[in-house]
């Protein structure tokens, strides 16, 4: 009997997500899954698409997200992701998840990311799951849970100020293992920042001790990633090692100008402890990243723009060094002034942003923060820049290995079961593209714009953007947990 499916893509260029040489066939998808793939001739679908001369691969998973709070608010809300062709994100990065958690009052920075104490309303991680589930999105979440929001839930503002006591750590560590009972895939740290900086290693393994019996996954924005970056690697590995976890360290970099060129030696080192260990780290591809103002950390040769600021809403997208000399005042001072902002800085060099991102230990994660007014392009533009850019421009690496980096790789190292690639039984997460134009279009100066070349989005089975006319309205996205095997 021939093949009935919902839907067959025809003659795509396929790119299955394993790295594996580019082939010419067809798609089929049935429900959630794909049922057939490569030559479908004889197969009858309800809708099908002649793709001849453009991509098909699948989704790309956003490794490194801070979209706890946006994918509770409906399929329109991330745009930003489904336009790139994302399908799946990682959320609860940096020591930051929006649950559990519960404030009375503005959690300290960087915890208002992604949101005020308005939006941190989880009172255990299965109410977090709960909600996913009654409020889908337009892509899957796969979610960690974070040490800064644990430490500002069980410690108050001494969180600020010191390590955790033993009763601390205790409940911490329950609120761990709940999570991971309810469908979180593993724990994350931000140890530079500092409702986080004041844990002790130790205090980080005591917390994390229950990833060991769950198969959960560690993942950490290390504690310096400038002077002390070697040691912070050393750190990650050292945790990873003593708990007998698989480690993953968030946006790698080599940070201010008097480490730039560092990632020969980084790199050495991670492929060192990568010959023991479980480890791996993610790269967004642009030579500035973003996060909260912090007037004690600025520093006069490096550029900054607001990103956002609650008292100065107006300031958003403007230099910082322009905003203090309009002030007469100093950089720090007009800081101050703008708290609590949002910034975007100008602290890598190009050359170590291509050697991480070509490594092969490297996937790509975005780091965007969607609630900031005035964005890093990272958030609109990363998986096309990848493509268009890096991949066809300036040949950085292969399409095969760029979609790799996105897809299958990022989802064998999450533990994300039967996604990141195309093969029959696995889910329909696709993009189709063009990859003769696929390109992002999101500038410093104008972040928000739509990629070019993305033509069509489904998250399991489902349609979730078209090229021509945006977002589709389906919210078919779900809570993906690891794969404890």
């Amino acid at each position: 009997m021939a093949l009935r499916c919902d839907l067959i893509i025809r003659d795509a260029t396929i790119l299955n997500g394993t790295g594996a040489p580019r082939f010419t066939g067809d798609v089929g998808v049935t429900n959630d899954r794909i049922v057939g793939v490569g030559d479908l001739s004889a197969a009858s679908a309800d809708k099908e698409i002649i793709a001849t001369g453009r991509a098909l691969a699948p989704g790309f998973i956003d490794a490194h997200t801070h979209d706890d709070r946006a994918v509770l608010c409906g399929p329109g809300c991330l745009t930003c992701k489904s336009s790139q062709g994302v399908t799946s994100v990682v959320v609860g990065n940096c020591g930051v998840s929006i649950s559990p958690g519960r404030f009375a009052k503005r959690p300290p920075p960087p915890l208002d990311l992604v949101g005020d104490d308005t939006n941190f309303l989880f009172d255990s991680f299965a109410d977090y799951a709960e909600a996913l589930k009654q409020t889908p999105a337009a892509v899957n979440t796969y979610a960690l849970v974070g040490h800064q929001t644990l430490r500002a839930l069980v410690m108050g503002d001494a969180c600020l100020t010191r390590g955790a006591t033993d009763a601390e750590i205790g409940r911490m560590r329950a609120y761990v293992a709940e999570a991971m009972a309810s469908g979180a895939s593993g724990f994350s740290t931000g140890l530079w920042y500092k409702p986080n900086m004041h844990a002790t290693t130790a205090e980080v393994m005591a917390v994390a001790e229950p990833l060991k019996a769950a198969g959960g996954l560690y993942t950490t924005h290390m504690r310096d990633e400038a002077d002390a970056v070697c040691a912070s690697i050393e750190e990650t590995a050292k945790i990873g090692a003593r708990l007998g976890i698989q480690v993953h360290i968030s946006h790698h970099k080599c940070s201010m100008p008097e480490n730039y060129g560092r990632s020969t030696q980084t790199l050495a080192l991670l492929e060192q402890f990568g010959r023991t260990q479980d480890i791996a780290f993610d790269v967004y591809p642009y030579p500035a990243g973003s996060t909260v103002l912090m007037p004690d950390r600025l520093r006069d040769d490096l550029r900054v723009i607001v990103a956002w600021s609650n008292p100065f809403p107006e300031m958003a997208g403007k230099d910082l060094a322009d905003i203090a000399r309009g002030w007469n005042t100093d950089l720090r001072a007009a800081a101050e002034k703008l708290l609590p902002a949002g910034a975007i800085t100008f602290q890598m060099e190009e050359e170590d942003v291509r050697r991480i991102m070509a490594h092969p230990m490297s996937v790509i994660g975005s780091d965007g923060i969607p609630h900031d007014v005035f964005p890093h392009p990272r958030l609109w533009g990363t998986f096309p820049r990848v493509l268009g850019y890096y991949s066809r421009h300036l040949g950085l690496f292969s399409l095969e290995t760029a979609v790799h980096k996105m897809t299958g790789r990022t989802a064998e190292l999450f533990g994300m079961v039967d996604r990141g690639v195309i093969r029959t039984g696995a889910y329909a997460d696709l993009v189709l593209f063009d990859p003769h134009t696929v390109l992002d279009r999101a500038t410093f100066e104008q972040p928000t714009i739509p990629s070019q070349g993305i033509e069509q989005v489904w998250t399991n089975g489902v349609s979730t953007y078209v090229g021509d006319t945006g977002m589709t309205g389906a919210a078919p996205g779900r809570l993906i947990r690891r794969n404890r095997g």
